[in-house]
């Protein structure tokens, strides 16, 4: 079992920047895969970023790629998602996911445990 508590998120502006994080609790934080997804009002929950057990495979949507960056921390059991050039789009409730096979999956449906979200929310 994995409990996850994202933090970070809050009110920018357009351009700024913001770091997530997903703190893990549990011993096995490091054989999990790791990903960052985020659910707009009334839409369906998106991929944003994940990143393998390792942290040697990434993969990105490709709305954020070259302006967000996923990266992981296996001695503080914390996975980081540094978002820049922050847009309107950008603007939802990120939720952290870790996925037991240890992979960089992009489907929300192979992760296994769900953090609560962090609402991230950018005026232009």
């Amino acid at each position: 079992q994995v409990q996850l508590v994202e933090s970070g998120g809050g009110l920018v502006q357009a351009g700024a920047s913001l770091r997530l994080s997903c703190a893990a609790s549990g011993r096995t934080f490091s054989r999990y895969g790791m990903g960052w997804f985020r659910q707009a009002p009334g839409k369906e929950r998106e991929f944003v970023a994940a990143i393998n057990w390792n942290g040697g495979i990434t993969y990105y949507a490709s709305s954020v790629k070259g302006r967000f960056t996923i990266s992981r921390d296996n001695a503080k059991n914390t996975v980081y998602l540094q978002m820049n050039s922050l847009k309107p789009e950008d603007a939802a409730v990120y939720y952290c996911a870790a996925d037991r096979s240890g992979t960089a999956a992009t489907n929300r449906y192979e992760y296994d445990y769900w953090g609560q979200g962090t609402q991230v929310t950018v005026s232009s």
